[in-house]
């Protein structure tokens, strides 16, 4: 009796492990299943397809990181990079010894433009694998949006010490030297970018930039030219050499090559702005009329287009305003004042259009959004003066001395101000304040006509 029992108890643990086994096997197979109906969804682009197979896998597999990796992969190519976040994360919690979770979580956080928390993650990556180029790489792109340019240079030499042939680390070192104000070392690293890759256009875009900045022209122009040959379906190449060849002194060769680019790309708008632009500025620097004509035969062409850009409408306004046509540059200057993205050097001169109009009120207020526009404070002082003159002008005459006195703080020693601003003073029935503003003019000055002549005034 007690060996029948023992057997009927043996039989039912090896019955019951039987159908363990075959539960864990047919789960294992079912999970597998899914994962490969995941993958062939993912394959088709049946993105909701593939993410229910991959949740399903995830149901049977809970603690296996692959088809958390798989969702989250296929939920970044959805663009839903929370979710993808989210499934990465978890992989890496599931098995802290894998990198690969880690940089997919980093990936998702740059594209997120979490920065810093890419910046950590993909650090956390390298402390499991320091010997990844490509993952140091990232971490400098991070450094990089977060403005840490002395990290991500240290990132980017560290890559290049284990792979020192991939353009992609020298340009970007290149920027990041740029951005330091290091401009033989931005060049350096992004001459080495193109000798590695001569069709990298990104980089010889930001050479030949830097080398127009610095003044190397020469060097620009062959930077261009390349360029030009390397995307020749684009005008805008031929029109950048052309207006190199003009930075260079070159107006000549600027002229041919923007007229050779009109032969081939018959009535493009960019080709006849960059002609008036030339024409314009050979002008200006030879006082030549037939130029001017040029200039107003090139720019007349585009500016009544609506292709016309803010800076060809400013260009063709210059050109009128040099031409003794205020009215007609007036005009064109309001438009281009209002043309997005707006040149911020329409409102200098249409401040010019305006006052030569008599138009004082517009004037001052073209010069008002000048300097909202513009972060350049190089004429603050000059600028600040002549919005007080032309409040003064205007009969306006608080903001006159508002602007005036804010301009004597800026450039305390320019005796030109003092007298409008006595003036402004004086017609507002402040003669103490005026009496004390020509007295400071005249101890600098004791000679100056208009500040003697108020000075009777003020008796």
């Amino acid at each position: 009796m007690k060996r029948s029992l023992l057997a009927i108890a043996v039989l039912a643990v090896l019955a019951i492990g039987a159908a363990f086994a075959y539960q864990t096997a047919a789960r294992e197979r079912d999970y597998r299943v899914l994962l490969a109906r995941g993958d062939a969804a993912l394959r088709e682009d049946q993105i909701f397809a593939a993410i229910e197979a991959y949740s399903g896998a995830i149901a049977l597999r809970s603690d296996s990181i692959l088809p958390y990796l798989r969702r989250g992969e296929t939920y970044q190519r959805r663009g839903d990079l929370e979710a993808a976040a989210r499934d990465f994360h978890k992989a890496a919690a599931l098995d802290p010894t894998a990198p690969r979770p880690l940089e997919e979580l980093g990936d998702v956080q740059y594209l997120l433009q979490r920065y810093a928390r890419a910046v950590e993650t993909y650090d956390a990556c390298l402390r499991l694998d320091d010997r990844a180029p490509h993952v140091l790489y990232k971490l400098a792109l991070s450094q990089y949006r977060a403005r840490h340019f002395d990290g991500a240079i240290a990132a980017l030499n560290q890559a290049l010490r284990l792979d020192d042939k991939d353009p992609n680390v020298y340009y970007l070192q290149g920027l990041c030297y740029r951005e330091k104000q290091l401009v033989p070392e931005a060049a350096t690293a992004l001459e080495k970018a193109v000798s590695i890759s001569p069709g990298m256009i990104p980089a010889r875009e930001e050479l030949a930039d830097l080398y127009g900045s610095s003044g190397r022209h020469q060097d620009e122009l062959a930077q261009l030219g390349i360029l030009a040959g390397l995307d020749r379906d684009h005008v805008e190449r031929q029109v950048a050499v052309g207006l190199a060849h003009a930075r260079a002194g070159h107006a000549e060769l600027a002229v041919l090559t923007l007229r050779n680019a009109l032969e081939r790309s018959p009535d493009q708008p960019l080709i006849y702005g960059a002609l008036g632009q030339v024409w314009l500025n050979s002008a200006d620097a030879r006082n030549d009329r037939v130029d001017l004509a040029k200039a107003l035969e090139a720019l007349e062409r585009v500016a009544s287009s609506n292709a016309a850009t803010s800076e060809v409408l400013t260009l063709y306004g210059r050109a009128l305003l040099e031409s003794g046509e205020p009215e007609l540059a007036e005009r064109a200057l309001k438009q281009a004042s209002e043309r997005f993205p707006i040149d911020p050097s329409s409102f200098t001169y249409l401040a010019t259009a305006a006052e030569r109009l008599n138009h004082f009120d517009d004037a001052r207020q073209a010069l008002i959004a000048y300097g909202a526009l513009t972060s350049d404070d190089s004429d603050l002082a000059a600028r600040t003066g002549r919005i007080g003159l032309l409040s003064l002008k205007a009969n306006d005459l608080p903001a006159a001395i508002n602007w005036l006195q804010r301009a004597t703080t800026l450039a305390p020693n320019d005796v030109r101000l003092l007298a409008p601003l006595a003036e402004a003073e004086l017609k507002s029935g402040n003669k103490a304040e005026a009496q004390a503003v020509i007295a400071r003019g005249l101890e600098k000055e004791p000679g100056n006509a208009a500040l003697v002549a108020l000075a009777r005034r003020a008796k």
